[in-house]
């Protein structure tokens, strides 16, 4: 089985690939599309160097890498994707044989926690407006697009994962709590800039305060974001 999981960045998603990643039954990838949407869309990213010179710009070269064997022959095989990255002449067919999973998180914490590591992001930064996009599409192939909220998992993380895993169909185990500290092997080269606070984790933080004060200049993006967040929130295991 292959899992799909589809978020924006600062959404929980490296620790809920540590999460599966530190099961013995899973293999993990870590957006495996980032370097051709780098490199189809020009942007200047943190390593933006790095991350092109680590894995296949080639869009199509992905999907097949993503759609073929699981890797080790896992029985299981978790993706980390980022929904910012599925622009055009990304395909999307590969899609129909996974299952979807969209992880979501209030704008006001994604947008704070993202303007900390990248100044001034946009809505198109953030993923949310291609969050929604992609559940419909998934929606459309009559599949049941699985969402889960962030801030559920991190209030009560083994009654969330152990429904999370009912859902797509596989069994919960209690490794998932937990990891080594320290990072993933299969960490992206990005991993330097953005997976600081996770590496010196050993499982999910607790659960989320209130929400943080978001500055003027970013609150156009927070509020055209809302109503794609609040639109997934409604339909949230």
């Amino acid at each position: 089985m292959r899992i799909a999981m589809w978020s924006g960045p600062r959404n929980l998603s490296t620790a809920m690939m540590y999460a599966f990643g530190n099961r013995a039954d899973c293999a993990v990838v870590d957006e495996p599309f980032y370097a051709a949407y780098l490199a189809k869309s020009g942007l200047e990213h943190p390593m933006r160097q790095e991350i092109l010179d680590s894995q296949s710009q080639d869009p199509i070269v992905v999907a097949a890498q993503i759609s073929g064997s699981n890797p080790g022959a896992k029985p299981y095989f978790y993706q980390k994707h980022m929904t910012q990255h599925m622009i055009p002449g990304v395909p999307r067919n590969w899609m129909r044989e996974v299952k979807n999973v969209f992880l979501i998180r209030h704008p006001a914490r994604v947008i704070a926690s993202y303007a900390a590591k990248r100044e001034n992001p946009t809505l198109d930064d953030i993923g949310f407006w291609q969050q929604s996009e992609l559940f419909d599409e998934v929606n459309s192939w009559g599949g049941t697009p699985i969402v889960v909220d962030s801030h559920d998992i991190r209030a009560n993380p083994a009654a969330m994962l152990e429904v999370l895993c009912d859902a797509i169909d596989m069994p919960f185990s209690p490794q998932m709590l937990n990891w080594p500290k320290g990072g993933h092997k299969d960490d992206g080269a990005w991993a330097p800039h953005w997976y600081g606070s996770v590496w010196t984790s050993t499982g999910f933080a607790g659960p989320e305060g209130d929400l943080p004060l978001v500055p003027e200049d970013l609150q156009a993006v927070l509020d055209a974001a809302m109503p794609y967040y609040e639109r997934m929130k409604s339909v949230k295991l």
